[in-house]
């Protein structure tokens, strides 16, 4: 495997509806990073709270959505927003050199915004598929690109890495 990652984060049955806008372009990317010799990485978030009823463990919504297109057994559960909060995904980060990731997922403006920012401030190169990210609200996507690249990311459309099936 290269050193390079697709990271899906939190397409689950309690997320927004808005998933099954980009669930054919998310099955893409990740058809895309498997014939690249890429790690495609789950992450589930899971709410411990009693006060929420939403991402609960062991529940219908806290399983990744049917339309998902599951590449690998890579799975692993956070309950914060970001995922290197997960010391399981950290420990798969640390064993498998994996120094690039590429972001797709849901929520824009939570876990997806948590967990690029923070892999950029651990050093990481991350790279956001635009294409293949939803929020609860749709207006502030253009915000949240904007957001990370400012934040070191490099933002980008699906076709924009893709050449040929090749990873740019």
């Amino acid at each position: 495997m290269k050193n390079k990652a697709l990271l899906v984060i939190d397409l689950q049955n309690d997320i927004t509806k808005n998933y099954k806008r980009i669930i054919e372009q998310v099955n893409t990317a990740i058809d895309w990073a498997a014939s690249n010799d890429m790690h495609v990485i789950y992450i589930k978030h899971y709410n411990l709270s009693e006060k929420t009823r939403t991402f609960k463990p062991d529940t219908k919504g806290s399983e990744l959505v049917p339309e998902l297109k599951i590449a690998s057994e890579n799975v692993f559960e956070k309950s914060k927003a970001s995922a290197l909060t997960s010391e399981a995904f950290a420990e798969f980060i640390t064993k498998n050199r994996i120094t690039e990731f590429y972001v797709i997922g849901a929520d824009a403006t939570a876990c997806v915004k948590s967990t690029s920012y923070n892999l950029v401030k651990a050093g990481y190169k991350v790279h956001v598929i635009s294409d293949c990210v939803t929020s609860y609200d749709l207006k502030k996507l253009d915000e949240m690109f904007a957001y990370y690249g400012s934040k070191g990311c490099d933002v980008k459309k699906l076709g924009d890495y893709t050449d040929g099936g090749n990873t740019i």
